[in-house]
């Protein structure tokens, strides 16, 4: 395999960019790729993709969503093909800063920023220092509520399991989890290309990130007091976020829809129903 189709299968990432910070991030432009029709309107759709996943993630919404709006989609620091860094600790705030530096670079003032699961707790961090950039925001299968105590135990495990067996085992044991259960065996060639993502989590990234996540605080309230639109997305099956968990936070503004079908990776589960649901809740923007 070549290092071009091998790129492909962990990355939709058709750009990459050196922030202000240092670090080369790469990244998925609607407006680069000749496969889609370029949205006029100036809406920007900026996508967060999960815990070991990339921009890869969202590659079966990425085409209908273009039709609505300028659509990014980037690799988080130490995910996909962007680099990672020595930090100890991937902090919410520092991958929040991230995709700010990321917007001010390719010169976009405002953008509605939707992330899955960690793409939430990031979308949360900015939502909360970076409002006035946003035009809406939303959580897919993530929640605006801080880790258990039984899951920081949890983000413990994960960092030492990694630390001692590395990113390959770690991960066959997740991309299962995400998908719902009763639709498992259907889906084998989605859980193995799942897989075969997570495998270009950098080591340094997917234990940064398990502390990041750890040390979140609750912001529910920046959802609850948001005067932007938000979007809240779940489904019905996902076993790592339940649907109770993301709706709790939803506020006068909010916008709730539930996945029947879906488990943690309504992307990829349902991407029709998906998109649509973002392009209808991206449209109200324009007005």
């Amino acid at each position: 395999m070549s290092n071009g189709e091998e790129q492909q299968l962990i990355s939709i990432a058709n750009a990459k960019v050196e922030l202000i910070n240092g670090i080369e991030l790469a990244y998925y432009d609607s407006s680069l790729s000749s496969a889609v029709d370029v949205d006029k309107s100036g809406n920007v759709i900026v996508l967060l993709h999960g815990y070991c996943g990339s921009s890869a993630y969202w590659e079966r919404v990425v085409d209908a969503l273009s039709r609505t709006a300028r659509v990014i989609a980037p690799d988080a620091r130490g995910h996909g093909l962007s680099a990672a860094s020595d930090d100890e600790v991937y902090a919410m705030e520092m991958y929040a800063g991230d995709v700010a530096g990321l917007l001010e670079k390719l010169g976009i003032d405002k953008a509605c920023l939707l992330g899955h699961s960690l793409g939430g707790y990031i979308t949360l961090a900015f939502a909360e220092k970076y409002e006035e950039r946003l035009s809406g925001f939303g959580l897919i299968h993530s929640t605006a509520k801080e880790d258990s105590e039984a899951a920081k135990l949890n983000r413990d495990k994960a960092a030492a399991s990694l630390q001692q067996d590395g990113v390959k085992p770690f991960v066959d044991g997740l991309i299962p989890k995400l998908f719902a259960p009763e639709h498992a065996a259907a889906r084998q060639a989605d859980l193995e290309r799942g897989k075969q993502i997570g495998y270009a989590t950098s080591l340094q990234g997917a234990i940064g990130t398990a502390r990041g996540m750890k040390q979140r605080p609750d912001r529910t309230k920046v959802v609850k007091t948001s005067s932007l639109p938000v979007l809240l997305v779940a489904g019905a099956a996902d076993g790592v976020i339940p649907a109770e968990s993301t709706f709790s936070a939803a506020g006068a503004y909010a916008v709730q829809h539930l996945l029947e079908a879906s488990g943690h990776m309504g992307m990829v589960e349902q991407p029709e129903e998906l998109a649509a649901v973002i392009s209808k809740f991206a449209d109200t923007l324009k007005k």
